[in-house]
């Protein structure tokens, strides 16, 4: 299983102002996909939950830990990691250097104090029929 994401899909997804998100059902169908915004930190990639814990996507996520994401033309299957506790305030400024064009309002929904507890690290991976 590779893990890691290529320049090309970190610039592709990374550079994207909107992801489309699916987790997996226990019998390996796909939820409804979501669409959210995404950053790049370094070689990873991440989304929060704009709405907290109880969203439906979020609670679906959590529970398979794997899924499947689009951006633009490209799909890709995921497991949504934890990530470092340490990379928090990085994610929150990737968020306010990518997202503040659309104000405060939206942007505070993905960042700030609660934000690293709905956030998902994707790692990619190729494993899935």
């Amino acid at each position: 299983m590779s893990e890691i994401w290529s320049d090309d899909e970190l610039r592709h997804i990374g550079d994207a102002t909107e992801l489309q998100l699916a987790p997996r059902r226990s019998d390996g169908t796909l939820q409804t996909y979501t669409t959210m915004w995404v950053v790049r930190v370094g070689a990873n990639l991440y989304v929060r939950s704009a709405g907290g814990p109880d969203r439906p996507w979020y609670r679906h996520a959590l529970a398979s830990r794997t899924g499947r994401i689009r951006a633009g033309s490209m799909e890709a299957d995921v497991n949504f990691g934890d990530a470092d506790p340490g990379i928090h305030d990085v994610i929150d400024a990737s968020y306010h250097a990518k997202y503040d064009r659309y104000g405060p309002s939206p942007v505070s929904h993905v960042t700030g104090p609660n934000a690293p507890s709905v956030t998902f690290r994707l790692v990619r991976r190729d494993d899935v029929v």
